[in-house]
């Protein structure tokens, strides 16, 4: 059972007439993607109002280069003390030192870039570039682009399956999975899924590799020993599932489902739902913390709510009102919460957050 705090109520934007598709985005792009490109690049939106009585408190407000425009996802890599962030309209990825809390670099001509994963196994950090339709690799030494691979209609979410050291990047444009050989930096093939990928992640426990689909309403689990799909679940009440993060050690996965405004929580091995919480409008990234069992779904619409695993389900802490807030990510080491934010005061910014530990902590 959900526990909501008195007076959290999620605040909805106002509704309006649906925005035409932007022009240069592919036909076949999912829905999500085309319609909320548009709200959030019109000025006049800056999301809901505040909400009482937030979880998160904020650390720091750190100015990010470029312009204010929409960024893509971001991947911590704990040993380098860094955090890949993709500025999608700005075609590039800022590494962000968390130590020292500055950018060090930016990694330029990655245009349309969504989709970023840090692998330090391999040295590499893999970049979705969506207006190439390819994978950009980068060597984490030199920050360069050593190659680009594939041929994908809108690449999006990348997973690392490490006993087999392929990389797998999911293609929202309904092109399936793209394969790489993370040893040799050569692509092996695609997958097919029968529809759109949405986010793509390797579970520890089952060694598969979990896959959001949301144009099926399913999650499928692929198998990287034999590529194999191995089980396409529908979860009830997760129309449109999108966003995912897994509990390796509680063996659960949560799924943000974009087409119902729910947090889904279903058991890894049964895949037999759990615990089904509201969310804001269209949710996109999640993010999980093992050490707190602490869950972030940052929802396009700017409202980012914080969540509690217990053994029973999910405690739901409270929600925050962040102007463009659809990703984050958050340091399991440091518990901080990171949501790159395209456009506060005129410039973009990453907001770095806090909370209190959960009781018993």
């Amino acid at each position: 059972m959900t526990v909501r705090p008195s007076g959290a109520a999620v605040v909805r934007p106002p509704h309006g007439p649906r925005p035409a598709r932007p022009a240069g985005l592919p036909v076949n792009l999912s829905l999500r993607r085309a319609v909320l490109a548009t709200l959030l690049a019109t000025p006049a939106w800056r999301g809901p109002p505040a909400l009482p009585g937030p979880i998160l408190r904020l650390v720091a407000d750190v100015p990010l280069p470029g312009p204010p425009v929409r960024f893509g996802y971001a991947s911590l890599d704990a040993g380098k003390d860094r955090l890949y962030i993709a500025h999608m309209g700005a075609g590039s990825i800022v590494v962000f030192d968390l130590k020292v809390r500055r950018v060090t670099t930016t990694i330029p001509d990655l245009p349309g870039v969504t989709g970023v994963l840090a692998v330090p196994a391999l040295r590499r950090v893999y970049a979705s570039v969506t207006r190439l339709h390819q994978v950009s690799v980068i060597d984490d030494r030199t920050l360069q682009v050593v190659a680009r691979l594939g041929d994908v209609g809108f690449p999006g979410a990348i997973a690392y399956a490490p006993d087999q050291r392929k990389i797998y990047v999911a293609d929202e444009g309904g092109g399936g999975m793209l394969v790489i050989d993370g040893r040799t930096d050569r692509v092996l093939h695609t997958i097919r899924l029968d529809g759109e990928a949405g986010a793509t992640l390797f579970d520890p426990g089952s060694r598969c590799v979990v896959v959001a689909v949301p144009s099926r309403n399913e999650v499928y689990v692929i198998d990287p020993a034999s590529e194999r799909i191995l089980g396409r679940f529908e979860l009830a009440g997760a129309a449109r599932p999108h966003g995912l993060a897994i509990d390796p050690v509680a063996r659960r996965v949560f799924v943000a489902a974009e087409g119902n405004a729910r947090l889904v929580t279903a058991d890894l091995r049964t895949m037999r739902v759990i615990d089904t919480d509201p969310v804001g409008d269209a949710p996109d990234a999640v993010a999980f913390d093992p050490g707190w069992r602490r869950l972030y779904v940052a929802a396009e619409t700017g409202v980012v709510s914080v969540f509690t695993e217990t053994s029973a389900g999910l405690v739901h802490e409270g929600d925050i009102a962040v102007p463009h807030a659809h990703t984050v990510a958050v340091d399991p080491r440091t518990h901080l919460v990171y949501l790159p934010l395209q456009d506060v005061s005129g410039r973009p910014v990453l907001r770095i957050m806090t909370s209190d530990p959960p009781s018993g902590s």
